[in-house]
Parts: structure tokens; C-alpha cells; sequence
């Protein structure tokens, strides 16, 4: 059976790589649900994932979709004058970690959507400037910047965001020149909502501009201080962009990344530990006169067809259920071939013809071709459409002081070499996606240069089912996120990667103060966005570490029903991780020295009891 699937799989991932469904701006696609579903019950906030991190529903009580600031202002008021918790939501909802609920189903609260309010954009040519509401997608504005003769120079590689929403939890592209790859570095303005007396009208607009203190705290927010209305985004004269993939062995990756992040303006790697290759993005601006009318229509966020989806999960799954790692493997090799053959989703006019592609830089910064669709196609969607049973899968993104870097590549070298093929997992999606961020004066954002680390890997459809090699990947998770000290990515990651968050920032305290200055009564807070600024977990549960609710400290907190025990690290050995052992002896030692360690990797972070049997579907394929 997984023979036969994965022969259909590879001719029919090839066919669609290499002649695609159509051309870049003629695809149609199903297109993503609404986040939010409303019935005679209630209504239920979902991400476009179908699944948060605990794999609970989010109730919520009341929804309003204002279309102008006026209308948004006075949503805040009657909650603010009810006393009603008030979280945002875009009409994407793409963050992983459960910040858009505002609580519970017995809190009383207001969700407020942006999907109608994204109207307004002005371009501001003299001074090189836009302003848009925060509900505008930033494809729009792209559109309408780039049709000004105007260009945005950073921008995240997934473009099916809002204005509002990017900036707040701080979504990047990559880049170490000028103002850097994080886009809430080129805000140089923006409204907020917040809640006000009743003399007020019980909310009021404040408009923070460049030398206001507050649009530190207020650029990366993670909707916690107030309503962002408006964003003011600098601009540059329009440009375009030569890219060039070169597909190489990862020899001295760890000692020369530095050196490409800062030779090439919008430089990038992709690392395929398994198959020891690296893939260096030499991405440069050029003159607008440069011959080439390319684009980046990024392969993990094309319109696939539905069948290639579901063969893809179905072939995943059927190589997990029986320890298969070899066609594992497989995949992973045919996939980074398929990716080299038609440069990873470049195209030079309807197909990719050859190196350099050169496009204008609203083509080439950030793709999402699957977003667009008529309802009458249903044959294509992005793969994590969760309707589909396509691809279901983590994203974990670490955020690394540049000096510490090599270090860590070294570390997860020396794991990769222990067994290579246990790596095979992550290179089925997108390897190791290493991109360059610029220290930021936000007080949530980077406060030195940073190098960022994605990476993709197989979630369990049961959240009780542990998965192959499991502990490979929270061995470097933990090694990411506790023996380098790297910071979680707000939109992304598993829940244990927010343990201790709040000494990673220097500015933290900064924050916290403008968050009570603005919101004195927590109006915007809820249990979930608590629990990640805080960085403190509940009670551990059987299970927990299956899903990164918790780090294990016994072997309950795995799955030893299964085989699968609460073990140390292979290199990172202060990891505890849960590793599959044909034994069935218990890991008591592992048990002890966790017990005495936990402050060294992290404390026991935990999310609770999740609810075995309870479906969903997957993250996007690259990263934001």
C-alpha cells in the first residue's frame, strides 16, 4: 500500500512541479474557510490551520466586523463599558499560538475582525510613505505601493497577512542591510484603540508617531495594548531583485553564514541536513531598468491539487504507523531534487528557464498563490487546508544571537551524524530555513543582529500518538530554545519554546510598563497570551510532552504505552526527550536527573490535558 501511494505521490508531485496547475496569476484554488464559524450554538475562532496547540475550540461569545476606525473605536468602547475581554483576528488567522482568543467560553468577550476594515491605503510619494488600515492584506498594499512606483522593502516570505497583524507579532522576511528583514522596523507610525474614561466615550484613538516612546512597545504588541488601526510603513523607490539559488554540500555552513548574510542584501539558506546540502539565496536589488519581469511563486505556498495533498499525508502517515524511516528518506530526496529542477518556485515569465531571475521587488519578496481562488474550483488549495486532510505539521522558529549561531549548527551536526536518516523528516518539507534579522528597537523585537531558524516537521493527527523520531526534534527544540538561548518566534512554535521568555528581552519590563500604562484594566489579555508572556506553564499531564505542551520529566508525560520513554538528549544531553525503546524498562534514571535539572532546561512547561481523537490540520510549508 505505501509502495503504490508513493509512486502515485512522486508522479503526481512531479507533474505539478514541473508544469504547475497554471500559470502564477491565472490559478484557482479553494479558497481558505473564514477563521471565524458561527452557528445556532455560538461561534468558534480557528486558526487557518485547523488546530491550536492544545487542540481546543475557542469559544467566543460575541464577534463584530467593523469597516471603518470609527466603527472599530466604538467596538472597543461597548466592551470596554461591559467589561468585555477584546482580542483582534485577521481574515487569514494564521498564528499557531492561541494570542487572537480572548478566552475561555464562560469569559465574557469580544472578538473584533479586521476582514472588513482594510479599505484605506495612502501613499505618501513626497516622503516615501503609506498608511493603511490595519485589516489591509499585504498583497494589496504591495500592489498599490508597487503601482506608485514605490517598493516595500521587507516583507515576510507568506503574504497572506494584515498590515495590522505582521507587524504585531513581529513577521520578518531577511535581510542584515538598511532598516533590516522585520517589517515592524519600517513602521514609522500607526493608531491605536485603547480603552478610555467615560468623559472619553470609553475609547479613544492615539496616534504614536516616530519619536513617541510608546512605538517601541506598540510596533510588536501581540494585540495585548489596544486596537491597531492605522500602520505608517516607509517606502523606497521602486527596485527589482536577482535571485539565485545555489544548490551545494553544507560543508563549513556553520562558519560561513555570517558571511552570506552579509554580503547579499536579501540573503538566505536552506539546509537539508539529511541530504547534506545547502541551498544559498544570492538575492540582490538591482536597477529598475534591469532586464526581467520574474516572480517568486514559492512551490510550499502554490495552489496544489487536493489528490497530491492527501497522497502526500496519506504516504507520511503510512511511514510513521510502521517505522519506515527509509521512505522517509525517499521522499526527502525526490523532494530536494523536485525543489533544484525548478528552483524551489522561481519563475523567469510562466516557467523558471534558468539563473538569475530578475523581477520587481512587490513579485519577488513574499509569495501565496493558493490564497486566490474562485469558489467554483475545488480541486486546488493550500495543502494545511484543514478541510482536506492534507499536510498536518509543526513549525518551530528560533531566533539566535548571530554569534551563537555556529555553535548550534555544530550541535545539531554532531546529532545528524549520529544516524543521518532520522533526519530524512524535516527535509520532506523545508529543511532548515535560515534567514538574517536586523537588532530592532521594539522592545518584543531582536535586540541584536539575529539569525532565524525555521523548520517543519510531522504532527499526529491523535495527539496522543508520539511520532517517528520524535526525540530527535525536541532535542533541538531544546537545544534551540534553552542551551542557546534563542527566543520563540510570537506567531509560531509549541508551547514549551515560551518557558522563561521574559529574560530573553531586554526591554521587557519597558514593555510590561507601556502595556499598563495603555491598558490598565487588561482588557486585551487573556489566559493564552498570559501564559506565553509570562513563559509559565500549569500542571503537567500524561502525554503532554507528546505535543510540547510540557518538557517530560517521566515517562507518563510520553507515551511508554507505546514504547516510547522519557529519556536524556544525544548531544544536548540536559534535553529530555521522548525516545521509542523496543524495552520496556522505564527510565527511572532519566526520571531522577530531570527532576534535579529542570531549571537548567527550561522548568516543566505544560498546557494542560489535551483530548485524544480530536482532528485538524496542518502549518504552512516555509516560513513568515
Amino acid at each position: 500500500m505505501a509502495a503504490s501511494l508513493l509512486w502515485l505521490l512522486l508522479v503526481l508531485a512531479l507533474h505539478l512541479l514541473l508544469w504547475g496547475p497554471a500559470p502564477l496569476m491565472t490559478v484557482h484554488a479553494m479558497p481558505p474557510q473564514p477563521p471565524v464559524q458561527c452557528n445556532d450554538s455560538g461561534c468558534i475562532l480557528y486558526n487557518s490551520y485547523g488546530a491550536w496547540n492544545d487542540r481546543k475550540d475557542c469559544h467566543v461569545t460575541n464577534v463584530t466586523y467593523p469597516s471603518t476606525e470609527e466603527e472599530l473605536r466604538l467596538a472597543v468602547a461597548h466592551a470596554n463599558q461591559n467589561r468585555l475581554k477584546v482580542k483582534v483576528v485577521s481574515r487569514f488567522s494564521h498564528t499557531i499560538p492561541k494570542l487572537a482568543c480572548p478566552g475561555s467560553e464562560h469569559v465574557n468577550s469580544l472578538l473584533i475582525s479586521t476582514a472588513n476594515y482594510g479599505a484605506g491605503i495612502e501613499i505618501d510619494k513626497a516622503n516615501l510613505a503609506v498608511t493603511a488600515d490595519a485589516g489591509v492584506g499585504l498583497r494589496e498594499l504591495i500592489n498599490k505601493v508597487e503601482e506608485a512606483g514605490l517598493s516595500l522593502v521587507a516583507a515576510p516570505y507568506w503574504e497572506g497577512v494584515s498590515i495590522g497583524g505582521l507587524i504585531s507579532i513581529g513577521a520578518h522576511g531577511s535581510s542584515w542591510w538598511g532598516k533590516g528583514g522585520a517589517v515592524h522596523d519600517h513602521v514609522i507610525g500607526l493608531n491605536l484603540i485603547v480603552p478610555a474614561k467615560e468623559s472619553e466615550g470609553y475609547a479613544k484613538v492615539i496616534r504614536i508617531g516616530p519619536q513617541d516612546p510608546l512605538l517601541n512597545a506598540a510596533k510588536v504588541s501581540l494585540g495585548v495594548l489596544g486596537v491597531i488601526s492605522k500602520v505608517k510603513l516607509s517606502l523606497e523607490p521602486a527596485f527589482k531583485r536577482s535571485v539565485t539559488y545555489n544548490f551545494t554540500d553544507d560543508n563549513h555552513v556553520e562558519d560561513i553564514y555570517m558571511d552570506h548574510g552579509k554580503k547579499h542584501e536579501f540573503a538566505d539558506i536552506t539546509w537539508y541536513p539529511s541530504r547534506h546540502v545547502a541551498v544559498y539565496r544570492y538575492d540582490d536589488r538591482v536597477p529598475l531598468n534591469a532586464s526581467g519581469d520574474g516572480v517568486y511563486d514559492f512551490l510550499g505556498f502554490q495552489a496544489n491539487s487536493i489528490l497530491v495533498s492527501k497522497a502526500t499525508r496519506a504516504t507520511e502517515k503510512s511511514f510513521e504507523s510502521s517505522k519506515n524511516v527509509n521512505g522517509k528518506c525517499t521522499l526527502a530526496a525526490t523532494f530536494v531534487a523536485a525543489k533544484k529542477l525548478v528552483a524551489n518556485g522561481l519563475k523567469n515569465g510562466l516557467f523558471f528557464t534558468g539563473y538569475p531571475v530578475v523581477g520587481h521587488q512587490g513579485k519577488m519578496q513574499t509569495s501565496g498563490s493558493c490564497l486566490y481562488s474562485p469558489k467554483e474550483r475545488i480541486d486546488v488549495s493550500c495543502a494545511w487546508d484543514p478541510r482536506i486532510n492534507g499536510l498536518f505539521f509543526y513549525e518551530s522558529t528560533a531566533i539566535f544571537p548571530a554569534s551563537k549561531f555556529g555553535d548550534f549548527l555544530r550541535d545539531v551536526k554532531k546529532l545528524r551524524d549520529i544516524k543521518p536518516e532520522n533526519f530524512c523528516g524535516v527535509d520532506i518539507y523545508n529543511g532548515f530555513l535560515i534567514r538574517f534579522v536586523k537588532a530592532s528597537q521594539a522592545y518584543l523585537g531582536q535586540s541584536e543582529d539575529s539569525v532565524v531558524l525555521d523548520f517543519n516537521y510531522y504532527r499526529a493527527s491523535d495527539p496522543s500518538t508520539p511520532r517517528l523520531n520524535q526525540d530527535v526534534w525536541e532535542e533541538v527544540e531544546q537545544m534551540a530554545f534553552f542551551k542557546y538561548g534563542a527566543k520563540p518566534h510570537w506567531a509560531k512554535n509549541r508551547n514549551l519554546a515560551f518557558t522563561d521568555v521574559q529574560p530573553k528581552y531586554p526591554n521587557f519590563s519597558k514593555f510590561l510598563a507601556a502595556k499598563k500604562q495603555l491598558d490598565p484594566q487588561n482588557m486585551f489579555t487573556s489566559d493564552w497570551s498570559d501564559e506565553i508572556l509570562s513563559g509559565k506553564g500549569s500542571a503537567k499531564g500524561d502525554g503532554c510532552a507528546l505535543e510540547g505542551q510540557c518538557i517530560c520529566s517521566e515517562d507518563s508525560h510520553c507515551s511508554p504505552q507505546n514504547g516510547y520513554f522519557c529519556r536524556q538528549g544525544l548531544v544536548y544531553t540536559e534535553a529530555r526527550v521522548c525516545r521509542y525503546s523496543s524495552s520496556s524498562s522505564s527510565s527511572s534514571q532519566c526520571e531522577l536527573q530531570a527532576a534535579s535539572e529542570r531549571g537548567e532546561v527550561g522548568g516543566g512547561r505544560s498546557g494542560g490535558t489535551r483530548q485524544a481523537g480530536e482532528q485538524g490540520s496542518g502549518v504552512v510549508v516555509g516560513g513568515t
